[in-house]
């Protein structure tokens, strides 16, 4: 794993201003560079950054500049009680205070992805959760506490490859590359605070890494006792659906609608209520391996050419 660089980051002269808490004592900091935006995270406590490498988004990489389009700030409070107590920035908006480095880490992870999710401009961000299998993607799309991690999870665990629980990644073809980040899988009640960073290896799985076209799309609402009765969705149907979970929808409207239109424009996509993850999965993946062997069956023309 790559180390982080020891830079004081600075916003781009184009960037809002931070200048209101640019004059606190900020003594260490670091860059780094994903999906075509620079961040960077700076604090009052040089040990802060040591912790950090488990909290960056996938496919980061060091950057070689000071010069960032998204700054994160880190002020630990020393003489709080109780100790430790920690208050974080994004840009000039104080995101969290709260009484634990913990939770402020957490939440400055958060934070980092939904500003890459809103700034990427060559990827389109769809809040879903994402496995393969035989060569298609399955999206399950959904907001944050809708089950996807859940679901994923139990694909994973009958099989399939994973590549996120959180957002699928779409380029201007349509294909979905991975953001294999650790699963979140909450702690009792839904709890946050304690929830369990899981590998898909935990599993029994692993990640993905090429990118994949789009091989079924299911809306899946957990319902207590529900059974899984979905209906069609037309493609243009589904991109409106998927446009209320598409992150820069509003930002870069007409980006975002290439995507998903190319996204959908061979898949399936159903809507309905589901029961238990663990019944729906072998579902989904049976139906993905039907349509894939569909697909590989010679037409009338090419048996008439052998």
């Amino acid at each position: 794993m790559s180390s982080l660089p020891s830079l004081m980051p600075r916003l781009r002269p184009d960037s809002d201003r931070t200048s209101r808490i640019d004059r606190f004592a900020w003594t260490s900091g670091t860059c780094f560079d994903a999906y075509g935006l620079r961040f960077g995270v700076r604090s009052n406590q040089p040990s802060l950054l040591e912790r950090l490498l488990p909290h960056l988004p996938p496919g980061w990489t060091p950057a070689p500049s000071p010069l960032v389009d998204q700054l994160f700030s880190v002020w630990v409070e020393e003489r709080a009680t109780p100790p430790g107590a920690a208050r974080l920035y994004a840009g000039t908006r104080r995101a969290l205070r709260v009484a634990t480095l913990g939770e402020v880490l957490t939440r400055l992870e958060s934070e980092i992805r939904q500003g890459l999710a809103a700034g990427a401009r060559r990827r389109t961000f769809v809040h879903a959760g994402v496995v393969g299998h035989e060569g298609r993607a399955i999206l399950v799309p959904g907001r944050s506490r809708s089950g996807k991690t859940t679901l994923v999870a139990e694909l994973v665990r009958a099989g399939a490859i994973y590549y996120s629980d959180e957002f699928a990644v779409l380029d201007g073809r349509g294909r979905v590359h991975p953001f294999a980040k650790p699963l979140s899988v909450r702690g009792e009640g839904g709890c946050d605070v304690h929830a369990r960073r899981t590998l898909p290896e935990e599993l029994g799985g692993q990640s993905g890494h090429d990118p994949l076209p789009v091989g079924l799309v299911a809306l899946a609402s957990y319902r207590k006792g529900g059974h899984w009765q979905p209906s069609s969705l037309t493609p243009g149907q589904a991109v409106l659906e998927l446009l209320t979970h598409t992150v820069p929808a509003r930002l870069r409207p007409e980006a975002s609608l290439r995507a998903l239109e190319r996204a959908v424009s061979r898949a399936p996509v159903l809507k309905g209520d589901r029961g238990e993850a663990r019944e729906l999965a072998a579902g989904l993946l049976g139906m993905v391996e039907r349509t894939a062997r569909t697909s590989r069956r010679p037409t009338a023309g090419e048996r008439g050419m052998r």
